[in-house]
């Protein structure tokens, strides 16, 4: 979405990170030393599939990690690379449940988390604040792959998963492989965010300033009002995309969350300077506000239909990316483009993979 150069890795910004607010697990090894690179094959192709063709994943696992017990989706060999896929809001794992299948038949090991507030993904401690700055979400991910032993993985994500995704690719890019990010570079500058947006553009945040109030969280703190809110998110993002109250109803348990609330509240507030972050996450607060470079393999994807893009050539972002780099189009698909073009987007994830 809306985002409000180059960045060498500041001092004190390693994997460790979250040991600053609470014990982080430790960091996956390194590769090895000395080791020769082998040429890569070329990316599979991958088979056309209809979004919808699958409804649920068969294997939902949690683990603790950080500050969470990280609720997740798995699919694909054990120990095929790894492709962490991150959704956004209002959406949950079930962004990736026609992506899932078709890159774990390529051959990946497949990760698809729910973040922190959402499904069944729940904090530790009830003593945590329940904080949904961006550099905390990243942590997340960052605490997952140590938890799971995953040393490197590609990145793929569409809203708050593409922002967190590239937070990755630019502060810890040797956990990076390669990049999926729909709508390119999101890293939020905070600062950049008190300025005003033409009033077209800031027609489409309606609910980020409805959150803004107490009667925005008051309504996402009720059911009904939060079911519905997300609902008419879904209609006006995704103008072409004919679901179902069937697919709608297996996200929006996802909504139940206890905290789901206050995460939401929290993060909008936060991107708009209304709520403080915890003092912990400054120093990466500090280097994103830089708007760091990302220099690994990346394929963007702007969905034709997005309402939250000026454009679909990806010129207002593209040098931030100093890497590989590719730039598509998705023709006829809106906000959750993983979910309404699967096949697009798989084979952007292996393409990516082979850049």
């Amino acid at each position: 979405m809306i985002s409000r150069r180059t960045f060498t890795k500041a001092a004190g910004l390693g994997v460790g990170a979250t040991a600053v607010c609470v014990g982080a697990a430790p960091a996956a090894a390194g590769a090895a030393a000395g080791r020769p690179e082998q040429p890569k094959r070329p990316a599979p192709v991958i088979p056309a599939t209809a979004p919808g063709t699958h409804t649920a994943f068969t294997d939902l696992k949690q683990i603790h990690a950080g500050v969470l017990d990280v609720g997740y989706a798995e699919a694909g060999p054990e120990h095929g690379p790894v492709v962490i896929c991150l959704h956004g809001w209002p959406y949950d794992i079930h962004s990736y449940v026609d992506v899932a299948p078709l890159l774990a038949a390529a051959g990946y090991r497949v990760i698809v988390p729910y973040l922190r507030g959402h499904g069944t993904t729940s904090f530790l401690s009830p003593a945590t604040v329940r904080n949904a700055q961006q550099s905390a979400i990243a942590l997340d991910v960052i605490a997952l792959m140590d938890a799971l032993k995953i040393r490197k993985a590609v990145l793929a994500g569409f809203d708050w998963g593409s922002r967190t995704a590239g937070i990755i690719a630019a502060l810890w890019p040797e956990r990076v492989k390669a990049l999926v990010p729909v709508s390119g570079y999101l890293i939020t500058n905070v600062q950049a965010q008190k300025s005003p947006l033409p009033p077209k553009a800031e027609h489409i945040w309606w609910y980020q300033y409805y959150f803004a109030t107490d009667r925005g969280r008051v309504a996402m703190e009720t059911r009904q009002y939060r079911h519905d809110l997300c609902r008419l998110v879904w209609d006006e993002v995704s103008p072409t995309w004919n679901f179902d109250d069937t697919t709608f109803e297996r996200t929006a348990a996802a909504f139940e969350n206890p905290d789901y609330a206050a995460i939401v509240i929290h993060n909008y507030r936060w991107r708009l300077g209304l709520a403080d972050g915890e003092r912990c996450y400054d120093r990466y607060e500090r280097a994103l506000a830089a708007r760091p470079a990302i220099g690994v393999p990346t394929i963007t994807l702007d969905p034709a239909l997005d309402p939250f893009l000026t454009s679909t050539d990806g010129a207002g972002y593209r040098k931030h990316f100093t890497g590989a780099y590719e730039h598509r189009v998705l023709t006829g698909i809106g906000h959750d483009a993983p979910q309404e073009a699967p096949t697009a987007f798989a084979q952007a994830v292996v393409d990516a993979d082979h850049l």
